[in-house]
C-alpha cells in the first residue's frame, strides 16, 4: 500500500504538537478536515484489503476444481467430457482437463513422482491398463466400493475391468479400452487368413507375384514387442505369470509364440524395418500401399480413410489371426482406466466426476472422435453408434476373447525383460529365448539383477 503524506506547512506555520504560544488560551483542539479524511480512507480500505488477503491465502469461495490428468487428446472428446460433466455437477463442481505428455513411460513418470510427493491437486486419473497394480501397492489410488463401484461396473465388459482389479478390489474403472484387429486389403486378399500359417503363406505368394505382401506389426524393442508376445501365449493357451503373479508360467504356449514371431520375422511378410517399427510406423506403411496386412488397433481406419482415399475402398478389418486352428485369438487389450488420486481434497466428487467421464455419451465420443473402443457393452448393439463405428461387432467379438497383460506392481521391469530378449525378432531361437525370458522374470519380480 502507498504512503500517504500530508502538504508541508507554511514557513513559521506552528507545527501540530508544540505547545501554544505564552499568553495564548489554551482550548481543545478540533481534528483538521485532511486528518479526518485520511482516517476515513484508512477504515474504506481495510475491507478491501482483507478481501485481497483473503483471495490470495485463503480457500476459494467457488465450486471445487477437480484436476483430471489424462493423455493428451488431440480429437477434443477429453475436453468436451470435461465440459459436459462440469455443466452435469450443477455448478458443485468444475473439472480441469489436464493432459500428460504422449509417452506412455512419460505418463507413468509424471503421475508417480507427484503422487510419491502426495500431490493433492490430483483428483482423476487416466492410468495405463497395467499401472492399477502398481499404484495400488503403493497407496496412491482409492478403491472403488459401495454404490460407487456397483454404477461403475455395471454393464461394462468383463476384461476390461480386470485390468483394474488387484488383489479382487477394484481400483480403476474402465474409460475406453483398445484391442488389435486383422487389417487387410481386400484387392490383394479377397477372403482374410483365420490363422498365423494362413497369412503368412499368402504373404509369400503374395512377394512371388511382385504384389504388396509385407504383414505389419510391433517389431521395435519397447512395450509393443511385449503386447505381440503376450498375445501369442495367451492365444496358445498359456500365460506369462501364474495365477498370483508370483512367478513365470511360460510353457510350451511360450515356445510356440516365439516360433511364430521368428517365422514371420526371417520370412518375405517381414518389412525390412521390422526391428524399429511401432504402430504409427505400422500405418504409414500400410498407407504407403507396400503391405498386404496389418495388426494394429482402430485409429488405423480414419487415419487411412484421410490420408489414401483411394486405398481405403480396399481397407478391411477381420479377427486376429490364430495361433492354433481350433482355439480363437486373444488380442491383448489396451486402454485407459480412471483411479481416483488417494490424496484427493474432494474424493466423493471425484468418485462421481470419474463415473460421469466414463458415461455413454462421453464413451461415444472418444470412440467416433478419437477411435477409442468403448467399455459399455450395449454400446455395441446401439444402431445409431455401429453405424459410425462399422468395425464394432469385430472389437466386440475380440473384447470377449481379449487377454490382458500381466497383473503386477513389477510389470514395467517385466515387459522390459521380455522385450529385450525377443528384439531383434529375426535372432529369437525359440526355446532358449523363452528360457532366458523366465529367467529374468524371476529376478524382476524379486527385485534381482540388472534390467536391461
Amino acid at each position: 500500500m502507498g504512503r500517504t503524506t500530508g502538504r508541508r506547512r507554511p514557513a513559521g506555520g506552528r507545527d501540530a504538537g508544540t505547545e501554544p504560544a505564552a499568553g495564548e488560551r489554551s482550548r481543545p483542539r478540533r481534528a483538521r478536515p485532511r486528518t479526518a479524511r485520511r482516517r476515513l480512507r484508512i477504515l474504506t480500505a481495510l475491507p478491501l484489503l482483507a478481501a485481497l488477503l483473503s483471495s490470495c491465502g485463503g480457500e476459494d469461495t467457488g465450486p471445487p476444481t477437480l484436476n483430471w490428468y489424462n493423455f493428451p487428446d488431440d480429437s477434443g472428446a477429453l475436453q468436451s467430457a470435461a465440459d459436459n460433466c462440469t455443466r452435469a455437477s450443477g455448478g458443485r463442481y468444475r473439472i480441469d482437463y489436464n493432459k500428460l505428455p504422449r509417452t506412455a513411460d512419460g505418463q507413468r513418470q509424471q503421475l508417480v513422482r507427484r503422487l510419491a510427493a502426495e500431490d493433492d491437486s490430483i483428483d482423476i486419473m487416466g492410468l495405463d491398463v497395467t499401472w492399477a497394480p502398481e499404484f495400488a501397492e503403493a497407496g496412491w489410488i482409492l478403491p472403488w466400493t459401495g454404490e460407487q463401484r456397483a454404477r461403475a461396473v455395471d454393464g461394462t465388459l468383463e476384461v476390461p475391468l480386470q485390468t483394474g482389479t488387484w488383489k479382487d478390489q477394484l481400483y480403476a474403472v474402465p474409460y475406453n479400452t483398445n484391442t488389435q484387429l486383422l487389417w487387410y486389403r481386400s484387392d490383394l486378399v479377397p477372403e482374410p487368413p483365420r490363422t498365423w500359417s494362413e497369412m503368412l503363406d499368402t504373404a509369400r505368394e503374395l512377394a512371388a507375384e511382385g504384389r504388396p505382401h509385407y504383414v505389419e506389426i510391433q517389431g521395435a524393442q519397447y512395450e509393443g514387442l511385449t503386447v505381440w508376445f503376450n498375445t501369442l501365449v495367451a492365444s496358445a493357451g498359456g500365460s506369462i505369470l501364474n495365477a498370483d503373479a508370483t512367478a513365470p508360467s511360460l510353457g510350451p504356449p511360450a515356445v510356440e509364440a516365439a516360433a511364430v514371431m521368428r517365422e514371420l520375422a526371417t520370412s518375405p511378410a517381414a518389412d525390412p524395418s521390422l526391428p524399429n517399427q511401432m504402430e504409427d510406423q505400422n500405418r504409414l506403411a500400410m498407407e504407403s500401399g507396400t503391405a498386404a496386412f496389418e495388426l494394429n488397433y482402430p485409429f488405423v481406419y480414419p487415419s487411412m480413410q484421410a490420408n489414401n482415399p483411394e486405398l481405403f475402398q480396399n481397407f478391411r478389418w477381420a479377427a486376429y489371426p490364430r495361433v492354433d486352428a481350433d482355439r480363437p485369438a486373444r488380442p491383448t487389450i489396451g486402454g485407459i482406466d480412471l483411479a481416483i488420486g488417494a490424496y484427493s481434497r474432494h474424493p466423493d466428487m471425484a468418485f462421481e466426476a470419474a463415473l460421469c467421464l466414463r458415461n455413454r455419451e462421453n464413451q461415444i465420443a472418444a470412440a467416433v472422435q478419437g477411435g477409442l473402443p468403448p467399455t459399455l457393452e450395449a454400446l455395441y448393439h446401439d444402431a445409431e453408434f455401429v453405424e459410425n463405428y462399422p468395425f464394432a461387432d469385430a472389437i466386440l467379438q475380440a473384447l470377449e476373447h481379449a487377454s490382458v497383460r500381466p497383473q503386477t506392481p513389477a510389470y514395467q521391469n517385466v515387459s522390459i525383460v521380455i522385450s529385450h530378449a525377443l528384439s531383434p525378432p529375426s535372432a529369437i531361437d525359440p526355446r532358449p529365448t523363452v528360457d532366458e525370458i523366465s529367467a529374468q522374470i524371476e529376478d524382476a519380480l524379486e527385485s534381482k539383477g540388472l534390467i536391461p
